[in-house]
């Protein structure tokens, strides 16, 4: 290689030739669904630590992952009740830069007295004699709508995008009153503000009213998966952009695994047919209740092979589900009462099943079946928010549909394809294909393309 003449060559020093490289690379910031993230961490026995280290299991880092796939820089940011100042880390699993940033002493303030951070009434917010709220009724109640507006350290947080060239932030939720604090920050700062839909349609506070169409207005644009969704966002708020796009997973975890492995492991006969079932333990929302009563019609009918259900994941509502299957004949549930978050130990332990039942209530893009999927499990789904689109070809995409709540139909599809091992084979092989579309690499393609299409129109 010829060496430039002194006349024409020109040094840049390695600080500055790195912070060239670096403004080329779009950053987004991704900011993550409620107050402080021990809100999210305490229930599973985790720590900050936990979530800067090993903890994969998440939204964001599904998010941060597809994006870093299509040529984006993805920075995490989180806000902690467990620091006192700027914690800047590198996430020790993924690489992925992160950021956290103290809670607000106001927030922590107005947090003061509060069981709750998200009641929907002064009554589920605070603790004390229910005298003593009524008296203080008016002054509880302005404390409770504007706490979520001050958990977000807007200064911190806006130092901390100008420091890292950030002119793209992701909220995980449009429907929370971080979004609507982040778009105006954005306003202010040149940034352009993005949020996805994970599920909250909900609004909990009065304040919400008023603060969010005009949040959602200014934003940069929304995403969401479900056309129900969709619908739903542009006819109340009319957004000025809204993109279908399905969250990722990490297509090189959730795959097949050792089957034989798996059942050793869990002490499950190389013969019997298992369902699986995989995620946060909530009776009401994630429908575990429908799924043990259509247990029970399963397991009440005599086979000659034995039949087990494998659930994989703890939560809130252990103790009510564990008194569920109690109730029930005994060994036909196989419980890991954990809350794992190694995609690669929770898709091992899949491989045990023949069939993957999802009777959720409520979702916004249910990415658990999707995983399942991955693993080539078929799936026998509720129809709930998401669940149409994945399975938009029916069986042919490697799934049934039943109606929610309606635990017959679920025990009669699941029976349907434990008896037909050549069917849940075949379907399991289409489920897998299906669940390609949506790693990484695709779905990041999808998000980098509306992300600078619309920050580059924002005025």
């Amino acid at each position: 290689m010829p060496v430039p003449s002194s006349a024409t060559a020109s040094v840049v020093s390695p600080s500055r030739a790195a912070a060239e490289s670096r403004s080329e690379i779009p950053t987004v910031a991704i900011i993550p669904w409620g107050h402080v993230i021990e809100d999210f961490l305490r229930p599973h026995r985790l720590t900050i630590e936990d979530f800067c280290t090993d903890f994969t299991g998440s939204w964001v880092f599904g998010y941060a992952e597809a994006l870093r796939a299509a040529g984006m820089r993805p920075l995490i940011v989180v806000v902690s009740s467990g620091v006192r100042r700027t914690v800047r880390r590198t996430h020790r699993a993924t690489g992925i830069d992160m950021c956290v940033l103290p809670v607000p002493r106001r927030y922590r303030f107005l947090r003061h007295g509060m069981k709750t951070g998200y009641g929907r009434t002064v009554k589920k917010t605070f603790r004390g004699p229910p005298l003593l709220q009524i008296a203080l009724f008016p002054l509880l109640f302005a404390a409770k709508e504007v706490a979520p507006y001050f958990d977000t350290p807007l200064r911190a947080l806006a130092r901390e995008l100008e420091r890292a060239d950030c002119r793209l932030l992701l909220c995980q939720e449009y429907e929370f009153p971080r979004f609507d604090v982040c778009v105006a920050l954005g306003r202010l700062r040149g940034v352009s503000v993005f949020a996805t839909f994970q599920g909250g349609v909900d609004q909990r506070w009065w304040l919400e009213r008023l603060t969010r169409p005009a949040a959602v207005r200014r934003s940069a644009g929304l995403i969401a998966a479900p056309a129900a969704e969709v619908a739903r966002v542009e006819a109340r708020y009319r957004p000025r952009a809204v993109a279908r796009i399905a969250n990722p997973i990490d297509l090189g975890a959730w795959r097949p695994h050792d089957r034989a492995a798996a059942r050793r492991e869990l002490g499950i006969d190389h013969d019997a047919r298992v369902a699986a079932w995989h995620g946060r333990v909530q009776m009401e929302h994630k429908g575990i209740d429908t799924l043990l009563d259509a247990w029970r019609i399963v397991v009440g009918e005599p086979v000659g092979r034995e039949r087990a259900l494998l659930l994989v994941g703890s939560g809130p509502d252990a103790e009510r589900v564990r008194e569920l299957i109690e109730e029930l004949p005994p060994d036909h549930v196989i419980w890991v009462d954990r809350y794992l978050h190694s995609r690669e130990e929770i898709a091992r332990l899949l491989a045990a099943a023949d069939v993957y039942a999802f009777p959720s209530r409520h979702e916004g893009f249910a990415v658990a079946p999707l995983e399942a999927m991955a693993c080539g499990l078929p799936l026998v789904a509720a129809r709930v928010s998401g669940i149409p689109e994945l399975l938009r070809d029916g069986e042919e995409s490697g799934g049934v549909i039943v109606p929610p709540e309606d635990s017959v139909m679920l025990a009669r599809q699941l029976k349907r394809l434990l008896d037909d091992e050549a069917l849940a084979r075949r379907m399991g092989t289409q489920a897998r294909v299906r669940a390609q579309e949506y790693g990484f690499e695709p779905i990041g393609k999808e998000l980098r393309t509306f992300f600078l299409a619309n920050a580059e129109t924002r005025g």
